[in-house]
Formats: structure tokens, sequence, C-alpha cells
């Protein structure tokens, strides 16, 4: 038999390691496998310290989410965990966060995160306890076909995730299951809600994890007090018209706490970081017509980038049409349509459409932007 997951055993038979993060996503998840007669062990990582806890309780792998996914875990009667990655969340994750904001670039550690500490580490764990696959709650669909797993936008398209998962590998995809992924999260939590879930009504993580309340200027002040060195703010012919107090402060499209008057708004429309620089000019400087990506992965075959693709360079963002020109270790992107505040540091994800949905083909990460007017 051909059970829920795809896998040839009876549920009973199929040993799942479920990633618990303590929030109602990966709970329902543990609840539905269990329900379902699988062998379940749920596994919570602590990823680091939260001395100073978000407002709500908005945030995952911290104190109380471990405890509220031991507390489900016990309800449930199924197998808990907890792994302790601290150290390596933060040489892999805080780090690299650390290191492109003071490079004047817009990180995204949740995809970092992805790839290193919950997909590879937590991946090589399930293998060694001899686990089937690894669930998680993440809303994504996954289709077999041919062989392999290919992986989708979900159907609750307000929720899709594929965005942070782009670097998975295509050993992990086959691996992983979402069960999530052809669900709505109010369905989601209309589940937690009938299995009385301690955590049936808990706020949706919203701020990075390790950023409480969004205040990413105090962490890079914990860990590089240095960086905060003030510098020239530039117009776009290279005057300069004022000064800033760090570039960490700012991000490509910013138009608050640039504090300087002129008669039209003014945007970071650049940041160098070589000369300390912040440059800054009308809106139509953010508009962006090609970017250039390193450290790609991909999903998809040679044959899905011969026509147009469409892409998405932020998480909450539209779907662009864009054409594909793969270099050595590198592609150049031109996009079909119009965009602005495009920052290096953020991912390009890289999507084609099919009888299924929208497919995710793979992507990189922007390490360089170019308009008409502005290159960074």
């Amino acid at each position: 038999m051909i059970n829920s997951l795809g896998i040839k055993k009876a549920p009973k038979d199929t040993k799942i390691v479920v990633a618990m993060s303590g929030g109602v996503d990966s709970s329902v998840v543990a609840a539905l496998m269990k329900e379902e007669g699988y062998d379940v062990t749920g596994i919570t990582l602590k990823l680091y310290d939260d001395a100073k806890p978000s407002k709500e309780g908005r945030q995952c792998c911290a104190g109380q989410d471990i405890l509220d996914a031991k507390r489900v875990s016990e309800k449930l009667n199924i197998k808990h965990e907890i792994l302790f990655y601290q150290k390596k969340f933060k040489s892999e994750v805080i780090d690299s966060f650390i290191d492109s904001y003071v490079a004047g670039e817009t990180p995204i550690p949740c995809v970092q995160c992805n790839q290193t500490v919950k997909f590879r580490d937590l991946f090589k764990y399930a293998k060694d306890l001899n686990a089937d696959a690894l669930v998680t709650g993440h809303y994504v669909s996954r289709i077999q076909n041919n062989g392999h797993a290919n992986m989708y936008r979900a159907k609750d398209q307000n929720r899709d995730q594929s965005y942070f998962l782009f670097s998975t590998s295509q050993e992990q995809l086959d691996y992983l299951r979402f069960p999530l992924g052809e669900i709505d999260k109010s369905e989601t939590r209309s589940i937690a809600q009938k299995l009385k879930l301690n955590v049936a009504d808990k706020p949706d993580s919203q701020d990075i994890c390790f950023v409480p309340n969004g205040d990413y200027s105090s962490v890079i002040k914990k860990f590089r007090p240095e960086s905060f060195k003030p510098g020239k703010i530039l117009d776009i012919s290279g005057n300069q018209i004022g000064e800033h107090e760090g570039i960490i402060n700012y991000t490509i499209g910013q138009r608050k706490g640039i504090k300087i008057s002129n008669d039209k708004p003014l945007y970071v429309v650049n940041i160098n970081a070589d000369h300390n620089t912040i440059i800054v000019g009308a809106k139509e400087f953010l508009e962006i017509k090609e970017i250039k990506l390193r450290d790609l992965n991909f999903l998809g075959n040679k044959q899905d980038f011969t026509n147009p693709i469409n892409i998405k360079v932020r998480s909450t963002g539209r779907l662009l049409k864009a054409k594909i020109k793969i270099l050595d270790k590198s592609a150049m992107i031109e996009i079909l349509d119009s965009e602005t505040g495009i920052s290096p540091g953020q991912a390009c994800v890289f999507y084609s459409k099919d009888d299924f949905g929208d497919k995710v083909l793979g992507g990189g990460w922007i390490y360089k932007t170019y308009n008409k007017n502005l290159s960074t």
C-alpha cells in the first residue's frame, strides 16, 4: 500500500519526524500525522537565547515556543526531542545576517535558516533516526512526478512560503513532506481548535526570530557596535546633501528617516558600504530592469528556462515576468514587468506555470541591480 505521504508502508510502520516550532501550523501537522496512525517524533530546535521577548510572542524557536511544542506533544502522546543548535544558528544565520547588513544589503535570514540548521542539520538528524520522512508546517505544495518531487506554490497563496525554500536540494525535497500545502490557513486554525490544542489561537510569528519587534539595529549594535559609523548622504549626482549615523539604519527603497527636505520625496536608492555613503533620489531611480544572481540552486530542468519565466524578488511580492540567462556560476535576469526597490541580499526565486500550478525552479541571491540611471 502507499500511504498519504506517498510511502509504500502502512502508516503505523512509517516513522516520521515533524519539525515543531511551537506554532499552530507545525502543531496541526503533528496532530494530523498522529491521527492517521504514523509513528511520530516531534523535534524542536532551540536556535537562540531569547533574553528580550517579542511583543505578543510573535517569534519562533524560543523558550515559550519550546514549551508550547512540548505541551502539544504531551497532549498528542508523541515522542518529543529538543535539539540545541544555538552555536550553529549564530555562526551560520545571525553572523551572516549581520555581515549582509553591514555590507549595505537587505538579508533574508529565514532562507538561510531553512538552508542550514533546518533542512541540512535536521534533515541529517531525521535520517540518523531512520525516519522515512521529515514533515513540516510550511505552506508549499509537493507533487511527485517521474520519480522525483516538485515544489509548487501553496493553495493558500496568501500564506505561500515557497520563496523561503528555493534553496532546498532535490534530495531534501524528495524526503520532505508538506501536509498544509493544499489547505487554507483558516482551516489549519479550525483543526487546532477542534483538537483543543493549546496553540490554537497563538499569533503567527512575524518578526525575524532573533530580532525582537523588528529592531535590526539593536542586534547589530550588540554584535558589531563599530558598524554605527557616520557618513555622507549623497544625491544622484554625487553631491553631499546630508549625513547619516550608520548605513545599517537604511535599506533600499526606504523613505522615512532620511531627514532631508526636498521638493519631491527622497528614497534610498543605493548604499555604498565601501565608501560608507547613502545615495538618495526620486522614486524613478528605484525601478530595476536587470539583476545579477549568485549562489544559484536549480530544481527545474534546463528546458524550463528556454521560455520567459516568472520570478519573485520578495516574499510578499507578485510574480514578475522575466528572462534568465544562466552564466558560469551566476545568472542575469531581465525583468519584463515594472518593479522597484529591489536590493542586493534579497533572493530571486524562479517559477514556471504548468497544469499543477506555479512550479518552483530554484533561485539565487541578488548581488547586483541595474536600471537605466543607476547600478548597485
